[in-house]
């Protein structure tokens, strides 16, 4: 939920920025403008107020503009999605785009959207920083506002917010959103210009390279670019042992020499992928982003642990490792605690300190423990002490992650801290007379450290972008490291513009009112890399081939052979022309184990690669050489392409038509410009197996294809061609058919015309007694055959067709259980046509489950490899198929789950999860109540009266709805259930108070809630907590009495309950009460506002406790641990 407070400028650290993506059973989205229906959007007629617009051309300094948009009848806005009218700022056109009733989520969705993406030139790209707000028109300081920035181009046009605001909160009218059913959004957008990507060389103009992003892969390129430009690091790298038999994917240390090598020598941008396969990793693993400081530990812990026993052993150690002396000083007796650590990198705090320095004073700040914190020192007992921190010694290069990402533990989540936190280009850590050293460092090594390297996100908590900002000489020039981008840049942009904070952007539009924009700079230092000034030499030294092992630069310069003559294949490719020849030995080699539709993969077979200017007769000598099959003894048939989409040989070269160039040959068989010329070899064998010239062929004659069924085996194979005459009949082949089989030549054969298999198998008895030129029958066609099926034959598939349709619906099913969805439970071999019914019953067949309906079948979402959310209704996919299509793909998983009653009895009933509050205990117990779907309210009470003890036996029950801390509705006891919600609120039951049910007339039940104040964004903001409650306050009841009846009802101790604050709240402002306060004095607007927003507050600390960070479901995607198997 959004919390609402004045300009909040630091809400993005609670969702993930994204693009506009309607999101359809948690799938990857389909992106753009274009409804899944295939309809263009349909634009908003509200009227439009376009502020102000900057025409002037974008410049290097960020051109600013408001647009503020006016939707009236926003309540009644039937379309799922509204664009608003077009606005330029920075010479570029925008539009706002909003879903009123959410993207497939229960919040307002809102992006910022190129408006002429769609005309734009191939390879476009606009950058702007950008905020848009929902306007409160009651209370402006209660607008919702939230700001980011984003690179658009051609696959990332629109981007935002998918969960801006709750709905409840902007539909809700006392809260001031929709005001006369109108809303009101603004867009402040500020351009800036960018390089242009597509053309820029990041070789030519810097002499650096940069490294080919994967999916998520920045955050980890970023890293590599730093670790490579510290030479010493790199030349250790080149120096660990590797062999020429090693291959790059299996081995860390071969896969890095590789990286670096290509970083120093390439024209263009490095790969990773063969490191990330080094990691184990796969593809999966290279879309999940991780955290940088972790990826640098576990890289650096794989690395030392690679170079021991080797010429580099010691080098991470060397490098990075510095030494810190944790001590307890006791005060008022001779007793002192040490322990040295060593660390490869230091943490500094963000929050609260203005720069480094201010966190190593933070660092090594002293605590004090006395009170009922002393330290037990051994045999002088507790006593008061100092504890702290100093360092003994730091390393040559100095690692600092700055720790941008913290746990809020009242929000009990991850926030990014975006504050302004400086840092210098020069680091003296023994300043003020070595305060940050402990006694027994050694003063003659003299501290002072240059900034080699800035690494930067920018994004927020949820996801974002990494790239990095590195001086590989330490000179003045600085350079960005930006995926495949490598800029120069000046120290100003490397240093102070990450330093995050806030920037004040002025308007551009002359004549209209130039306030400043303010947005949060999201693009801020995350991790520093400063060597030590007595130590460049040695680290930023020169590194040369010599550095390289040998076997590594031939195999390496080997690459780049191989990869040159790729290129320079792909140029020439135009003047060539690909052959595909097909041959007997391939269609026996592939038809029953690769294929079982007609002949041949033609991707399998040999292919020859010819100018297009060569005579085919010149080709036929190629052939011969390759083949060992004499040019006299070639005869070549074209491929044809049939209308049923069946591909089968057509006819055969003509003399005039083998007279061409291959060119020219290619361009007659098909018009494709890229299409390659397909032909079948025909070669005809004596009884010596030698090579002889093929029959002479007449018009009559027929070249078929024949295929051998077996039943028992279930088993087709190729057994051969020949020509028939098109006057003949089948019954006329069946004895050599026999010999071709093996069969004795007097078995009774079946024969089958294979007509074609899409969109279905058509195949066909053949009649032994028309002639083939009856049956249509033609060159190239196929012909099945197998014995005679009798009466008594028991086999799955007992003739040709029942076995090729067999073949072509045939599905291997993996089955996870829902509870386990990354793990293969068992597999099924199914059919695409198997009925809901069919599938569910081999399942539980393989389960020994008696009831097959108590098997509920969940689909695969092939884009984000998970279950989708809802599971397979009883019987509503008609056929396996149905259950595996995922959009333009098919996948071959499904998720079981075992039901305690039928599937088509639960679909009856309505499942709600409810919190049941006891009068007299603390602890609510939760209740699972399944109920049919028409059942009330008062059925569900009903339901948990049978399930709990009462504090006695009349007791009355009601049912609430309770969301972050505050009730927002008593259901009912007639209201259905089948409409309530339990996905998002606490569902509470609870007994009615007696003194509930007698209200006299000047009694009010008001809302008590619990609640601390907390400072963000320099405001005070009130955050609730724990259980929410009613109460009954009497006319003229003063506070002091309704405090007696409080701690009655809560339990309070004494001590404790004299620290609580007593406030009454309305729209989230307190008024704190005096003992002497009438209460209800307070409580005399009735309908103004939510009820929920009008309650007595109890303010204290809050002392319940907090779910373990690690319990938490809602961790940013950093958090799944960077793991380096190899």
């Amino acid at each position: 939920m959004t919390l609402i407070t004045p300009q909040p400028l630091d809400q993005e650290d609670e969702e993930m920025l994204v693009p506009n993506t309607e999101m359809l059973d948690g799938s990857l989205p389909v992106q753009g403008p274009v409804a899944f229906d295939g309809t263009p959007p349909v634009e908003a007629p509200q009227p439009m107020e376009v502020v102000s617009t900057a025409e002037n051309q974008a410049t290097e300094e960020p051109q600013a503009s408001r647009f503020t948009w006016t939707i009236e009848n926003f309540s009644r806005q039937t379309n799922k999605k509204l664009y608003s009218d077009v606005f330029v700022v920075g010479g570029h056109k925008w539009r706002v785009l909003i879903f009123p009733k959410g993207n497939n989520v229960d919040h307002l969705s809102m992006y910022l959207d190129v408006a002429d993406s769609s005309t734009l030139p191939y390879g476009w790209s606009r950058y702007a920083q950008f905020s848009l707000a929902v306007v409160n028109q009651i209370h402006s300081k209660f607008t919702v506002k939230k700001d980011t920035q984003h690179q658009f181009h051609a696959r990332e046009s629109d981007w935002g917010f998918t969960s801006f605001m709750a709905l409840s909160d902007l539909y809700d009218p006392s809260r001031g959103y929709l005001v006369n059913d109108t809303c009101i959004i603004e867009a402040d957008v500020a351009v800036r210009k960018v390089i242009d990507y597509w053309s820029y060389d990041s070789k030519k103009e810097t002499g650096y390279v940069g490294l080919k992003n994967q999916g998520a892969t920045c955050y980890m390129n970023s890293l590599l670019q730093t670790l490579y430009h510290i030479p010493y690091f790199r030349k250790a790298v080149y120096h660990m042992p590797t062999t020429e038999n090693d291959m790059p994917s299996g081995s860390i240390p071969l896969a890095l020499q590789s990286l670096f090598y290509k970083l120093q020598y390439n024209e263009t941008s490095v790969a990773t992928k063969e490191l990330t396969k080094s990691f184990g990793w796969d593809t999966y693993d290279s879309f999940m982003q991780h955290d940088v400081q972790e990826l640098n530990r576990v890289l650096c812990e794989k690395l030392e642990d690679k170079m021991k026993g080797t010429v580099v052993e010691g080098t991470i150690q060397k490098l990075f490792e510095g030494h810190h002396m944790n001590y307890i000083e006791c005060i008022n007796v001779d007793f002192k605690s040490t322990r040295k650590e060593s660390f490869y990198d230091l943490q500094l705090d963000v929050k609260g300190c203005r720069d480094v320095y201010a966190s190593f004073d933070k660092y090594v700040e002293v605590e004090r423990l006395e009170g009922d914190n002393k330290y037990h020192a051994e045999a002088h007992g507790l006593q008061d002490a100092k504890k702290g921190v100093l360092f003994i010694d730091f390393p040559p290069v100095l690692q600092l992650q700055l720790k941008r990402f913290e746990y809020d533990f009242t929000r009990d989540t991850m926030v990014k801290i975006n504050d302004r936190y400086e840092f210098p280009l020069e680091l003296d850590l023994d300043r003020e007379n070595g305060k940050y050293l402990s006694p027994d460092a050694d003063k003659s090594v003299r501290n002072l450290y240059t900034l080699h390297s800035v690494l930067v996100h920018s994004g927020g908590v949820h996801g974002g972008h990494y790239y990095a900002f590195i001086r590989p000489t330490l000179s003045d020039q600085w350079f960005k490291f930006d995926d495949e981008r490598v800029t120069k840049e000046d120290t100003k942009r490397a240093l102070e513009e990450q330093y995050g904070g806030e920037e004040e952007l002025p308007q551009t539009n002359p004549g209209y009112n130039n306030a400043l924009f303010k947005f949060t700079k999201y693009s801020n230092a995350y991790m520093l890399v400063y060597i030590r000034e007595s130590d460049k030499d040695k680290i930023i030294c020169d590194v040369d081939e010599k550095d390289i092992a040998e076997h590594l630069r031939i195999r390496l310069k080997k690459e780049q052979e191989e990869k040159e003559n790729k290129r320079r294949y792909k140029a020439q490719a135009h003047l060539y022309t690909i052959i595909k020849v097909a041959r007997d030995a391939n269609l026996l080699e592939q038809i029953g184990k690769d294929i079982y539709f007609d002949l041949v993969d033609h991707d399998k077979v040999h292919s020859f690669r010819i100018q297009k200017q060569t005579p085919f007769n010149q080709f036929k000598e190629e052939v011969a050489r390759e083949f060992g099959v004499p040019v006299q003894f070639q005869r070549f048939w074209i491929w044809a392409k049939r209308q049923n989409h069946t591909y089968r040989p057509n006819q055969p070269l003509t003399a005039l038509e083998e007279s061409q160039s291959v060119g020219q040959l290619r361009e007659v068989s098909s018009k494709n410009h890229n299409a390659e010329l397909k032909l079948f070899l025909e070669i005809e064998t004596g009884p010596d197996l030698h090579p002889i010239p093929p029959p002479d062929k007449s018009k009559d004659d027929i070249l078929l294809f024949f295929k051998l069924y077996d039943p028992e085996k279930e088993e087709l194979r190729y057994v051969g061609r020949f020509f028939v005459k098109s006057s003949g009949k089948p019954s006329e082949i069946i004895l050599k058919l026999n010999e071709r089989a093996g069969f004795s030549p007097d078995e009774e054969i079946e024969l089958y015309e294979e007509i074609k298999f899409e969109p279905c198998v058509m195949c066909e008895r053949l009649d032994k007694r028309a002639s083939f030129r009856t049956s249509q029958i033609e060159d190239g066609d196929v012909i099945c055959f197998q014995k005679l099926p009798k009466a008594d034959d028991k086999y799955r598939y007992p003739d040709v067709p029942s076995f090729l349709e067999y073949v072509k619906n045939r599905q291997i099913v993996h089955f996870r259980s829902l509870d386990r969805p990354k793990e293969d439970d068992f597999c099924l071999e199914l059919s695409k046509l198997h009925t809901y019914d069919d599938v569910v019953e081999r399942v539980a067949q393989y389960l020994n489950l008696d009831d097959p309906s108590k098997i509920r079948l969940t689909p695969h979402n092939c884009y984000s490899q998970q279950p989708k959310p809802h599971p397979i209704k009883y019987r509503v996919a008609e056929h396996l198929l149905d259950m595996l299509v995922h959009y333009n793909q098919v996948s071959d998983i499904l998720y079981y789950e075992v039901l305690d009653i039928p599937l088509p009895e639960l679909q009856c009933l309505k499942t709600l999860k409810v919190a049941f509050h006891h009068a007299n205990k603390e602890e609510p117990v939760i209740h699972n109540i399944r109920l049919p779907k028409q059942s009330t309210v008062g059925d569900v009470l009903n339901e948990i009266k049978s399930k709990v003890t009462l504090s006695h036996p009349d007791a009355e029950l009601r049912l609430l709805e309770v969301f972050y801390h505050k009730i927002y509705k008593i259901f009912p006891l007639t209201e259905k259930i089948e409409n309530i919600n339990d996905q998002y609120w606490t569902l509470r039951a609870e007994e009615i108070p007696e003194e509930e049910k007698n209200l006299g007339p000047q009694d009010r039940l008001i809302h008590v809630y619990h609640f601390t104040k907390e400072a963000a964004q320099n405001q005070m903001q009130v955050q609730n907590f724990g259980e929410p409650f009613f109460l009954i306050i009497h006319e003229n009841e003063t506070l002091a009495d309704v405090k007696v009846r409080i701690q009655k009802k809560l339990q309070v101790p004494d001590e404790e309950f004299s620290k609580w604050k007593f406030a009454f709240l309305s729209l989230g402002r307190p008024d704190y009460l005096q003992d002497s306060d009438v209460v209800s004095n307070r409580f005399q607007r009735r309908d103004v506002y939510g009820a929920w927003e009008q309650y007595l507050g109890l303010e204290h600390s809050d002392t319940t406790p907090k779910r373990s960070f690690t319990a938490n479901q809602n961790r940013h995607t950093y958090e799944k641990p960077v793991k380096i198997y190899n």
